[in-house]
């Protein structure tokens, strides 16, 4: 009886010491094996607020038109045209000297010397860090010449040539203009502006590049070359992997009339197409006829963030350009209360393709300071979006603006929300935090970066923005 009452005894002991460590367990506080619950979230003091400063961020803005006359021996141009204050350029290069209708000879292929030349032009704008969108033409002097074109044979092989070139110098190349035909390559009043001949043009230019946007003077070009007809174009999608994903439009006849002067044939259906293509390729070119009421500030806006507006001609048309500039943004514009009083110019200079305003930054680290993560908020407030996809590193930088750290993060597209993870691996101190995006790297130096739209946020000599500060203590 004894050995009975001593064995429940010892059975109840184990059963209360068994539910003591049980609850022992729910209680007491358990070590995660999540990483991210021993960090802490740190909103950072930077300057949040949009500034509107002109930027000349890269493929984008106001351009600067410049004429270069091709020979057998070579290029020539005006090199003090490029200079700080314009990011963009518009290469007008008249290779009429090859043609027979011209030089009144015969129809001849690209010399060595003028390929040569050519790729010391695009050498030298990549030096200056610049962009240049490239027009060829048979147009002497782009002075308005029509029928001046050789043999379409001949046409072709000159594409095939230069686009040789042009494809070393994507990330200096915002967009290729196809042009070729007519007076100043605008693709109009010539025996060969037409389907038959404009369509082979295209397939050889997108053939013959990689990745540059190839561009053409109206939509119906590009149905013309998809083989449909705007009556087709309401649900149709060009596919990522089509070479026709790249083919897009510049508009010389730019807010000139309801047509764009004949750019359009049905205005709203075309616009709507078109914006499935300037969603990702560059969009613009001049305006055009002074007295339209089309580009009056309170007018043309909707249409420019619309269609994506990348950028535009700051010699034609003076006349718009100087009423650009002697009227102003105000409510009846829009809400952007900080460009209220400024000109219409500023407020489109501005806003001319991307423009990303840096709206939240934080970053996630331990008391162990082993590793950091990085959660940025942008906004584009743009007319257009980034077309190019930029690399990006994080720079670490002590307090005697040394970079102590460097760390390639994912690249960016231009997303919204943004996040970076890296290990730290850092002495004590405290060190700024700066965000670096730019095309490609040249003997170790980044090339073609891009700013953010913030007050005291940017570092010209890194070429990187500031995202925040991190006070290492171990």
């Amino acid at each position: 009886m004894k050995n009975k009452k001593l064995i429940i005894l010892i059975s109840v002991i184990f059963a209360i010491i068994f539910a003591s460590i049980i609850i022992l367990i729910y209680i007491l506080p358990k070590k995660s094996s999540d990483p991210a619950a021993n960090l802490e979230s740190y909103r950072q003091n930077v300057d949040y607020s949009e500034s509107i400063e002109k930027i000349n961020n890269p493929d984008q803005g106001f351009y600067q038109p410049i004429y270069v006359k091709a020979s057998q021996y070579g290029v020539s141009f005006n090199k003090n045209i490029i200079d700080n204050s314009t990011q963009l350029y518009h290469l007008r290069i008249d290779i009429s000297e090859f043609s027979k209708a011209v030089n009144g000879v015969s129809d001849i292929l690209l010399t060595e010397g003028m390929l040569s030349g050519l790729d010391e032009l695009f050498t030298y704008i990549k030096q200056q860090g610049k962009n240049a969108i490239a027009r060829f033409a048979y147009d002497p002097s782009f002075g308005g010449s029509s029928n001046k074109e050789p043999e379409p044979q001949i046409i072709y092989e000159h594409i095939k040539q230069v686009c040789n070139i042009l494809n070393k110098y994507e990330t200096t190349i915002t967009a290729v203009e196809v042009g070729l035909i007519g007076p100043w390559g605008e693709m109009h009043t010539s025996s060969i502006a037409n389907k038959t001949y404009i369509t082979p043009i295209i397939e050889t230019y997108l053939s013959c590049t990689n990745n540059l946007p190839i561009l053409v003077r109206t939509p119906k070009m590009i149905y013309d070359y998809l083989g449909i007809t705007i009556s087709d174009i309401e649900n149709y999608k060009i596919d990522k992997s089509s070479k026709a994903y790249r083919l897009g439009i510049y508009n010389d006849g730019y807010l000139g009339s309801e047509t764009d002067l004949e750019t359009y044939t049905d205005r709203e259906k075309d616009i709507s197409f078109l914006c499935k293509q300037t969603d990702h390729l560059p969009y613009g070119g001049e305006v055009v006829v002074p007295n339209s009421k089309l580009h009056d500030i309170q007018n043309c806006l909707p249409e420019m963030f619309q269609i994506n507006l990348n950028y535009l001609n700051i010699k034609w048309h003076n006349e718009i350009i100087n009423k650009w500039d002697n009227s102003n943004y105000n409510n009846a514009c829009g809400n952007d209360e900080i460009y209220f009083g400024q000109t219409a110019f500023t407020y489109i200079e501005n806003h001319m393709g991307y423009r990303f305003v840096l709206t939240d930054s934080v970053f996630e680290y331990s008391k162990k300071f082993d590793k950091l993560n990085v959660k940025l908020t942008l906004k584009n407030v743009g007319f257009g979006n980034l077309n190019k996809t930029k690399f990006a590193k994080l720079l670490f930088v002590d307090e005697n603006g040394e970079v102590k750290f460097c760390k390639q993060v994912e690249n960016f597209s231009g997303e919204q929300n943004i996040n970076y993870s890296t290990e730290l691996n850092l002495d004590n101190g405290k060190y700024e935090v700066y965000l670096c995006l730019y095309g490609e790297e040249v003997n170790g130096l980044t090339e073609y970066n891009l700013q953010f739209a913030n007050k005291n946020i940017w570092n010209s000599t890194l070429k990187a923005n500031k995202i925040g500060e991190i006070n290492i203590q171990k």
